[in-house]
């Protein structure tokens, strides 16, 4: 399966790399960060994390890219690679759909769990529909990380601006993890992610940003819903303020 799904995702870019030499805008990003969150957890420990990325936007709407951050898991590194196809419905409307492969490279294939070994690397699909500064999204993923099974992601994302160019962003997110007492992955989906048997929770965060002089600053309060026995004892899940710089390359 892991195979496969990096075969489809190399597939597409073969497929589009003719158009590169005809129309194709690349760009990047590098950027720093107090602490990687990811839907409201820690992927980091809660420490400093530097990320970055390349995208491949063609004319016709379809895009290509990668992206990369350290974590406290899984031999230090995320990468990311996606492809999609956005574009405008009208002057306020616009949508985005996808497919993001979330691997884990200089890992085994497998990682041994409590009722056996798993894959640590899977992938999600995604959409979105924008309305002027309102996004609504979802993420759907058919085994999600160390195979716990299927895996929904429904978001809200509503930006707007203050005085002196200062960005107010604000973000809802629900987690669902559809898994069953009788499914055989129950127990591993329990450990996995969610502790003490919860099977959903939700994050937020609010936060500010600003450009100066081509350079990134952003300021986000970031919380979920989960207490510390359902984030397996840890405060990763834990109410906190992330400060990070970015730069467009």
């Amino acid at each position: 399966m892991k195979n496969l799904k990096k075969n489809i995702l190399l597939t597409a870019v073969v497929a589009a790399s003719p158009l590169a030499a005809i129309a194709a805008e690349v760009s990047g990003n590098i950027s720093m960060t107090s602490d990687y969150r990811f839907r409201g957890i820690s992927q980091t420990d809660t420490q400093l994390a530097v990320q970055g990325g390349f995208d491949f936007a063609f004319d016709n709407g379809i895009y290509v890219g990668t992206w990369g951050s350290n974590v406290d898991f899984a031999n230090s590194l995320e990468l990311d690679y996606y492809v999609g196809y956005a574009g405008d419905l009208s002057e306020t409307v616009s949508f985005d759909v996808g497919y993001i492969y979330y691997d884990y490279p200089g890992t085994d294939d497998t990682v041994r769990t409590l009722s056996g070994d798993a894959e640590d690397d899977y992938a999600e699909i995604y959409a979105s529909v924008s309305v002027s500064d309102f996004t609504f999204g979802v993420a759907y993923s058919d085994d999600y990380y160390l195979e716990t099974g299927e895996f929904y992601y429904i978001y809200g994302d509503y930006s707007f601006a203050l005085p002196h160019d200062v960005s107010l962003d604000l973000h809802y997110g629900y987690n669902d993890f559809e898994f069953s007492s009788t499914d055989s992955n129950a127990k591993d989906a329990e450990q996995a992610f969610l502790s003490d048997g919860e099977d959903s929770y939700s994050d937020y965060s609010i936060g500010v940003s600003k450009e100066f002089a081509g350079v990134g600053v952003s300021l986000t309060w970031v919380d979920t819903d989960l207490d510390k026995s359902e984030c397996f004892g840890t405060n990763w899940c834990d109410s906190t303020v992330v400060f990070a710089i970015s730069k467009d390359l």
